[in-house]
């Protein structure tokens, strides 16, 4: 994560958080009660969200539950897409059968991430798996692969894995679109102006400063069997009104 929250050092505010503070905005004028938990840790797999993740989040008894799982599952060099899908799936049917509403979200196209273009056939079947595990569930989705404003640069952090500021504010807002919001204009889906050119030199030196400060470090947690969420906790384990 790279969007910190300005107000609580070592919290951040990803999509999931906005998308809560508009929902909640939307029920206050009209008295309904509104709670928000969010569970998710960074760098987890799919057995984690499908498991630890789900129990406790059934635990709370939502109306409504995001799940987003399987794409770390996607990065290791012998991830099996039958299989995360049919776990994927039961996780949804899980939530499903309890009455709840569920929202997904494909992966985004790697088009524009030379590191994780390689990926890209691999990233758009567990696409396809998802859009078809919503078909057969009732499950919402957000469709970030369509969304060609993420294919900018800009819309990722320096890390140039997580979401940036407006990565996540486009997320959120397609989200609350797909949830069935459609109000205003679509503003998510337009692109943001074209950027300045980098100069030659200055490209160079940022892709070193990448690969010094991030891919390495990622590679070698994958060597060894670490993750950058391994002690990390889940920011809001239990369902509380939204300031």
């Amino acid at each position: 994560m790279v969007d910190e929250h300005p107000d609580d050092p070592g919290a951040y505010v990803g999509w999931a958080d906005r998308l809560a503070a508009q929902l909640a905005s939307d029920a206050r004028p009209e008295g309904r009660p509104f709670g928000y938990a969010n569970l998710a840790v960074r760098g987890r797999l799919l057995a984690d969200v499908a498991g630890p993740q789900l129990e406790a989040a059934l635990a709370l008894e939502p109306d409504l539950v995001s799940i987003v799982g399987g794409g770390n599952d996607i990065l290791r060099p012998k991830a099996d897409l039958d299989r995360i899908a049919d776990e994927l799936e039961a996780a949804v049917e899980r939530i499903r059968s309890t009455g709840a509403d569920v929202l997904m979200c494909t992966m985004a196209n790697p088009k524009g991430a030379a590191v994780l273009r390689r990926l890209a056939g691999r990233m758009g079947s567990h696409n396809a798996n998802i859009w078809g595990i919503a078909q057969r569930q009732g499950a919402y989705v957000i469709d970030q692969w369509g969304l060609r404003s993420l294919r900018d640069a800009r819309m990722w952090g320096i890390d140039r894995i997580h979401l940036s500021s407006l990565g996540h504010e486009r997320i959120a807002a397609q989200a609350y679109w797909a949830l069935g919001q459609h109000t205003g204009e679509r503003d998510w889906a337009v692109p943001l102006d074209p950027a300045p050119p980098l100069g030659r030199r200055e490209s160079i030196a940022g892709h070193a400063a990448w690969a010094k400060e991030y891919a390495a470090p990622w590679v070698q947690r994958r060597l060894q069997g670490r993750s950058s969420g391994d002690e990390v906790q889940p920011k809001r384990p239990t369902i509380t009104p939204l300031d």
